[in-house]
């Protein structure tokens, strides 16, 4: 199955060899930045998450926006130099696929021993300074939330670190299938290289769905509230927020305990 066979990026001679140019913006940006696009041998729009595909690479922002207005402007026709088709729906496509390698990556850190579920485990994980950031599931119960945030900010206060990022990104059930099964509502990924890169694709996942917020780590001090996460840009850069789609929504408290 092969490709555009034009040369690896050449659409992009002026951008330095650590930096890809956003079709959409025009801006330069880091890899861990933008999404790959190729275009594959019928013209569609192909996702290449990994960088690894041949062929002329488009790169659009991290984020769902920026790649629904590439496709509503044109963009990936102008930067392969060549009629191209859909996926109509690309920007859900893409959403799919990096939820599915976030799911992968927090399988593997689980396998590695670099992260912990059950609320008992994830506490003392996060108390002991050991958790890189805490997963929660969208359906985490309003007091289950609070207990976990007083661990975070016991964990700062003792000096261990910064308040680490939270997120609650994905459904109990995706987390329970990609964990070994049961009711998964809390986790904590832990330090290693398995457990970074699971880090490393959850911030991805939530940065592409705008989810996580871009304002200063020192809102955390201040207590600002946000809209949908409670982390910063960078996973160890957090900031205290908490999602409004959390509010009313939860299991019961009870059964959360054990998961």
């Amino acid at each position: 199955m092969a490709f555009d066979s034009d040369e690896e990026d050449g659409d992009e001679p002026e951008v330095g060899l650590n930096e890809r140019m956003c079709i959409v913006s025009r801006k330069t940006m880091a890899p861990e930045d933008v999404i790959r696009f190729v275009r594959g041998p019928d013209g569609a729009v192909v996702p290449d998450l990994r960088r690894r595909l041949p062929g002329r690479g488009a790169h659009v922002a991290l984020s769902r926006a920026a790649v629904d207005q590439a496709m509503r402007r044109k963009l990936f026709a102008r930067a392969f130099r060549a009629e191209v088709t859909g996926p109509a729906d690309l920007g859900v496509l893409v959403d799919r696929l990096l939820a599915k390698s976030a799911l992968g990556a927090l399988g593997m850190a689980r396998k590695a021993g670099q992260l912990v579920t059950g609320a008992a485990k994830v506490d003392a994980a996060i108390r002991s300074g050991q958790a890189l950031l805490l997963v929660q599931a969208r359906e985490a119960a309003p007091d289950g939330i609070r207990k976990m945030d007083a661990a975070r900010h016991v964990a700062a206060a003792s000096g261990h670190a910064m308040v680490i990022p939270a997120l609650r990104l994905l459904d109990a059930d995706e987390l329970g299938l990609a964990l070994g099964g049961g009711n998964v509502i809390h986790a904590a990924i832990l330090a290693g290289d398995a457990g970074s890169a699971a880090a490393k694709r959850m911030q991805a996942l939530a940065n592409y769905r705008g989810e996580a917020p871009g304002s200063d780590p020192g809102d955390a001090r201040n207590g600002r509230e946000g809209t949908a996460t409670e982390t910063g840009n960078e996973i160890g850069a957090p900031t205290e927020r908490r999602s409004r789609q959390d509010e009313g929504r939860g299991i019961d408290p009870a059964q959360e305990a054990e998961a």
